[in-house]
């Protein structure tokens, strides 16, 4: 009998890990998991793709999407949240089959990778996710390069593995910036969002990327998965790549190139300016409403400076062009002081070198013309100016 109780109190005492160890182990042999890939939208918040992890089970009834790319429009103050880099994203889990639908309506492509892991890191994987998923796990401070559904899926898809690490082989394009990277998913179509994001993105935004850092695109992140093998057996980390959906969108029509516009704006005003000179017409209405606007322009790239969380809005340049100053421009006009005058001229001259040399900063090409226009209307208040 006492050798009984004996057994009996260690199978009570193994009951309890028993039950762990099942938990910790909640997937079948069949089940796996893989990497889903969205080509870009119409919507400019599309325009860069999305990413998300894929875990299924058929024995089990498990077939979810994890997706770290959802918010909530009905947020408060939603657009000034989103503005400053204060708007949280979180992870939302999704049946495969409603989350392919969402993009086959959209007529969005979509790639699939399956993951070549063991049954124990598709399991980390899963329970990781699980984890994340949890109320209090599933919202993050989102960063569109360092923090995103890519990068994201990256992290989480490696950090299941089991002692064993990866080799990605190097891209072909290599040393790319940031900005280099995103620049042609902003072709003709989107030149006005290419024009609006270089005005608000930093020197930053310049510095060269690593392999691991490209992959804060879905569709780097998808390349980049293609060449990751195991760093001890070099064998593949993910299956060959499947696309499940074809792009069957419309395309979007061309828009009108900014830098074209303001080459021609340039040009206008150079006429009126040198006609101007001999009619000796003041025109300080021109000023006002040119040096205004670029005024209101100034604070708005302050205001992502130093009051939002971005990390690609410091360190912007473009204040040397689009600057404070012509606040003061506009409402002293003809009553400016010279001195003052000429320190915003020498900024636009240092503002072109940069055009020309693209260090510390690259500059979108319509700032040639803004900038060449601010010149000739300082000048114009030189010529006409009698403050000291």
């Amino acid at each position: 009998m006492r050798n009984l109780s004996k057994i009996l109190i260690c199978l009570l005492l193994l009951a309890p890990l028993q039950n762990i160890k099942a938990q910790q182990m909640p997937l079948s042999d069949s089940a796996f998991a893989s990497v889903i890939t969205c080509g870009p939208g119409n919507d400019f918040y599309t325009t860069f793709g999305h990413s998300a992890i894929r875990v299924c089970d058929p024995a089990r009834g498990i077939d979810s999407v994890y997706n770290y790319g959802t918010f909530d429009f009905n947020t408060k103050n939603f657009y000034l949240k989103f503005a400053t880099g204060r708007l949280n994203y979180c992870l939302s889990r999704r049946q495969y089959l409603e989350y392919m639908y969402e993009y086959f309506y959209e007529k969005r492509a979509v790639w699939e990778q399956p993951l070549l892991l063991t049954h124990q890191e598709l399991n980390n994987l899963y329970l990781a996710l699980e984890w994340n998923y949890r109320p209090e796990n599933r919202y993050y401070r989102y960063d569109l390069f360092r923090d995103n559904c890519a990068t994201r899926t990256r992290d989480m898809v490696t950090s299941a593995l089991a002692h064993r690490t990866l080799w990605t082989e190097a891209t072909a394009d290599t040393n790319l910036s940031y900005r280099e990277l995103i620049y042609p998913l902003m072709d003709r179509k989107l030149e006005w969002w290419r024009l609006g994001c270089d005005l608000l993105m930093g020197a930053r935004c310049d510095k060269r990327c690593s392999n691991f850092e490209y992959m804060f695109l879905p569709m780097q992140l998808m390349n980049q998965l293609d060449t990751t093998t195991f760093a001890d057996t070099h064998r593949p980390f993910a299956a060959k790549t499947v696309q499940i959906l074809p792009e069957t969108k419309d395309e979007l029509a061309d828009s009108l190139s900014p830098t074209i516009l303001f080459w021609f704006l340039f040009v206008v005003v150079l006429c009126f300016t040198v006609i101007g000179w001999s009619k000796r017409w003041p025109m300080t209405w021109l000023d006002a409403v040119l040096f205004g606007v670029v005024g209101l322009l100034s604070l708005f790239i302050l205001a992502m400076w130093f009051g939002s969380a971005h990390y690609c809005t410091k360190l912007n340049f473009n204040l040397l062009w689009a600057s404070p100053l012509f606040i003061y421009f506009a409402i002293a006009l003809r009553r400016s002081n010279r001195w003052i005058v000429i320190a915003q001229i020498v900024m636009l001259v240092a503002a072109l070198l940069i055009l020309v040399t693209g260090w510390p900063q690259h500059f979108n090409a319509a700032v040639t013309p803004i900038a060449l226009t601010l010149f000739v209307r300082l000048i114009n208040n030189l010529r006409f100016n009698n403050n000291k």
